[in-house]
């Protein structure tokens, strides 16, 4: 299997690599992001697997970037605005990043697959809090005057919702594209300070990978993982059940 992991020098993207360059099942993986991806210390010979692709435009992707992606059978997107800097970044910034940025890779990685022997595999990593209407806000949001905060994440305008657009193109696609996206809460890890959000659970960071590169390699059980199902998938596959 050929991997994208877009945004690979993330929080979550660090780990997914790791992960993936230790599963047999995964055979190549393209590390896309704006600057390189170094391969962890303690990788060894399955290093050989990883590929930085530095990509300047996520917009418009550059003959040499797309040559890389040709014939990709999955991509996990993990590029988006983070909740701490919605604040600061203005609202048609973060519809690029969050939203354009992914349905255009998923897009590109569409027309760039030229075999025939299945689908592409795409997930979108949104959030727990994550609304696909306005009536859908959580009333967590509500409560804490939030609402914005919520529709921000998944760039709701005219031109569509995030997680909306990116399963609909997997459902448009006769079969081409399976699409998936996960909402995952709070992500702990050792390195991070874990932070208390009422109503938002917790999922530690190496079961979320796992959940994801389970995923991938065998395929989705439903086009919408919320933090639940990724601590129960995650596990499996971290245990070998």
């Amino acid at each position: 299997m050929k991997l994208v992991i877009g945004g690979s020098t993330g929080f979550v993207a660090t780990e997914l690599i790791c992960q993936a360059l230790e599963n047999p099942a995964i055979t190549s993986i393209i590390a896309l992001g704006r600057r390189e991806t170094p391969a962890p210390l303690v990788a060894g010979p399955a290093a050989a697997k990883l590929k930085s692709v530095i990509c300047d435009n996520f917009e418009t992707y550059s003959d040499s970037v797309k040559k890389e992606l040709e014939n990709t059978d999955a991509c996990i997107w993990t590029i988006a605005v983070t909740p701490v800097k919605l604040k600061t970044v203005p609202f048609e910034e973060t519809c690029k990043i969050s939203r354009d940025y992914a349905t255009t890779a998923i897009q590109t990685l569409d027309t760039l697959r030229y075999k025939q022997d299945g689908p592409l595999r795409f997930i979108y990593i949104s959030g727990h809090f994550a609304p696909r209407s306005p009536a859908e806000v959580p009333k967590e949001l509500q409560d804490h005057g939030l609402i914005n905060y919520g529709l921000m994440r998944v760039c709701m305008d005219e031109e569509g919702e995030a997680e909306t657009l990116i399963l609909a193109y997997g459902k448009q696609s006769k079969g081409a594209v399976q699409s998936c996206v996960v909402k995952p809460g709070f992500i702990d890890s050792p390195n991070r300070e874990r932070r208390e959000i009422p109503g938002l659970p917790h999922i530690d960071l190496q079961n979320i990978a796992a959940a994801l590169l389970d995923q991938v390699v065998n395929g989705f059980e439903k086009d919408t993982l919320n933090n639940a199902d990724l601590i129960c998938i995650g596990r499996k596959a971290l245990t070998g059940e």
